[in-house]
């Protein structure tokens, strides 16, 4: 293990970082809401605990190797989240405690979405600001931000790439050098989330809103700068937008850059894990609105139609925003909403959950077992679309599936003991770790009411989603550590 380089790349990372706390201070100078000091404060306290992990080992030039970015990935986003949460932390306003902090500022950046924050349109506009910017950093990927930038800097940024890439196959890349492929994928992020600010700004939300919400929705967030979410603005066009957005948001990221270079929509056709994607989200469209015509009736159909698609494309790309409470929902369309949210988005994209791509492959392992009882010595493979799958992707699977119920089972077992009941603890569970945000029960409307040890487990949680369980999981492993 490489520890001067790990060293060396945290601090360059956290120093970085430091710099996203200044766009709060023009906000907040700009709206004169008082709430600069805290963001300086933080500023300042970031840069400096940057510059003091990176100074010591500034002149080494070792190179990076996977262990290596297995441990800064892990490192840096366990680091980062907690020197996020110092403006919030220092803020007067928010009054909030060390854990609330963390658990508020890593909520954000892992894009999960879940608050213990009350009263927001009440709240600086700075730190409604700084909230949005922190999932909209989350969502790509600070990581992949920083193998864009960390070359310039002496850094080779394969390892990082290929620790924090969510998705079963890892070793895709866009373009020839990493560099560009990191890139690529920020000028994609980026031209989305101007699109998507412009849209809501047509649509009739103000400019401060459209691009919070903009950060929010492209980064599969959830935060809002409003309690009641997108419910706030009643709007239909709003959530036609919002819709739009959370769908193409949920789209494998590399599918819109070769539409972009080539000009060309071949490549969503001829993807079996977007027509798979297509086809979970219409059919769990279409669920959740005749279930919502048997319990309101035919009163406001268009409308119905409106909150059932937003709600089932909201919660099934694990996006989380809301127009209404829908755990108040007929019992069977809560809890079909919270397991779409294991499905999640297509692997590439800035969604949660397992992902489309892994629960495809599942389904046709699954389709071949049957056939082999048929057939006991006939060679079939797994395919998706005309290409088979090696068999250790679909063994990686099956690991990645049996590790994620191990993990979850464990962490609802803690998150009872800490006194929540069984619907509460199975919810927030899944709310964290596939970083959805909205759960059911004592959580349904925040976590603020429950207790800092069930906060930390989901602090665990919302981290291990974001890295997809085995980025951190194999930090224990004696093999990590081993010569």
């Amino acid at each position: 293990m490489n520890w001067t380089v790990v060293q060396r790349i945290l601090g360059l990372l956290l120093m970085m970082f430091s710099l996203t706390m200044l766009p709060p201070i023009v906000f907040s100078i700009h709206f004169n809401d008082h709430s600069w000091l805290p963001f300086v404060e933080g500023f300042a306290l970031t840069l400096v605990a940057g510059i003091l992990i990176w100074f010591p080992v500034h002149r080494s030039r070792k190179d990076l190797r996977l262990r290596d970015g297995f441990l800064v990935v892990a490192a840096f986003w366990t680091v980062l989240g907690t020197f996020g949460a110092a403006p919030l932390y220092f803020a007067d306003g928010l009054s909030l405690s060390f854990t609330d902090a963390v658990f508020e500022s890593m909520s954000g950046l892992t894009t999960t979405g879940a608050t213990i924050l009350t009263g927001l349109d009440d709240l600086p506009v700075s730190i409604l600001y700084y909230r949005q910017q922190l999932q909209w950093l989350g969502g790509m990927g600070i990581i992949v931000l920083a193998v864009a930038v960390l070359p310039m800097l002496g850094v080779g940024g394969m390892q990082l790439y290929r620790a924090e890439t969510p998705g079963p196959v890892k070793d895709n890349k866009l373009t020839p050098r990493i560099t560009e492929t990191a890139k690529a994928l920020w000028y994609v992020y980026l031209a989305f989330t101007i699109s998507c600010m412009v849209a809501y700004r047509l649509a009739g939300m103000g400019w401060f809103d459209a691009l919070c919400h903009a950060f929010s929705t492209v980064a599969i967030g959830g935060f809002s700068t409003h309690d009641a979410s997108m419910g706030f603005f009643d709007s239909g066009v709003i959530d036609t937008v919002a819709i739009i957005f959370m769908f193409v948001a949920g789209i494998n990221f590399s599918l819109h850059f070769f539409a972009w270079r080539y000009v060309s929509i071949k490549h969503y056709k001829q993807d079996p894990e977007f027509k798979a994607y297509s086809y979970i989200l219409i059919s769990l469209s279409l669920v959740v609105v005749f279930g919502l015509y048997q319990y309101r009736g035919f009163v406001d159909p268009g409308q119905t139609f409106i909150d059932g698609v937003f709600q089932a494309v909201s919660i099934a790309t694990t996006t989380g925003f809301t127009t209404e409470n829908f755990a108040h929902w007929p019992a069977a369309l809560p809890v079909l909403l919270i397991f779409a949210s294991f499905v999640g988005g297509s692997a590439g994209s800035t969604a949660g959950g397992i992902k489309v791509v892994r629960w495809l492959l599942i389904y046709k392992q699954g389709a071949r077992e049957v056939a082999r009882l048929v057939h006991p010595n006939a060679e079939i493979p797994v395919k998706l679309g005309n290409t088979a799958v090696q068999p250790r992707v679909v063994d990686a699977v099956w690991g990645f599936f049996s590790v994620y119920v191990v993990v979850f089972s464990l962490m609802m077992i803690a998150m009872m003991a800490t006194g929540l009941d069984q619907v509460t603890a199975f919810s927030a569970v899944a709310a964290t770790l596939n970083n959805l945000g909205p759960g059911l029960g004592d959580v349904s409307s925040g976590f603020m009411s429950v207790s800092d040890a069930a906060k930390w487990i989901s602090v665990a949680g919302m981290l291990l989603g974001r890295l997809e369980i085995f980025t951190l999981l194999v930090l224990i492993t004696p093999t990590f550590w081993r010569h």
